[in-house]
């Protein structure tokens, strides 16, 4: 092979991650993990939702009701908050390497997506560790739930249909989820690979 044709093999070089996408990826992970424990604390604050009562915002469909959550999204996983929370610290430690070592960064939607699911790692992972501290039991609960994630959103279509209760951090991991099914949906297409240079034109 010709110094020529190693050239032309070789792909170009990834440039260098910008500041701007360093500012915008940890920007997103902290507002997401402010919001989150923000409202978390708003919400945790209130002593006499501490029973199961609602706090309705539109009466029937939307209002503030505590839970505490040992598994992960939708209640998966009970009990198993030492995995979840294993899985989040290695996940934050993972993103930043894949995003600013490999460059990944340099794809606009990519940090805007792993800034929030970033943030929303953090806040749930903050809540695992036993950080806020809030050891409240759910009524009818028997285990320590300083460790479970503080939910405290309600959505139902009706009292029939109703949404497990969530938090800002589930939000954000979910639209991260989204964001990144878009991002595939948007790939173009892989091109058929070309007839190798050396077969071009011959007979069969």
């Amino acid at each position: 092979m010709t110094a020529a044709n190693e050239q032309q093999s070789t792909p170009p070089a990834m440039p260098p991650v910008s500041f701007g996408r360093y500012l915008l990826y940890f920007s997103l992970a902290v507002i997401g993990l402010t919001a989150d424990l923000a409202t978390k604390a708003w919400a945790f604050s209130m002593p006499e939702l501490r029973n199961g009562e609602v706090l309705w915002l539109w009466t029937g469909h939307v209002g503030v009701q505590l839970n505490r959550n040992w598994g992960a999204l939708f209640g998966m996983g009970q009990g198993m908050y030492w995995l979840f929370a294993g899985l989040g610290i290695l996940a934050v430690l993972a993103i930043p390497v894949w995003l600013f070592r490999f460059r990944a960064a340099n794809d606009l939607w990519l940090t805007i997506v792993m800034g929030l699911i970033t943030g929303g790692v953090l806040g749930n992972l903050y809540d695992r560790l036993g950080l806020s501290g809030d050891a409240w039991k759910p009524p009818g609960a028997t285990r320590d739930a300083v460790h479970a994630v503080r939910d405290w959103i309600l959505w139902q279509a009706s009292d029939r249909w109703r949404w497990p209760n969530f938090n800002v951090a589930d939000s954000l991991l979910v639209v991260g989820a989204i964001l990144v099914f878009i991002q595939l949906l948007r790939e173009p297409h892989r091109e058929p690979e070309a007839d190798h240079p050396d077969t071009q034109g011959k007979d069969p």
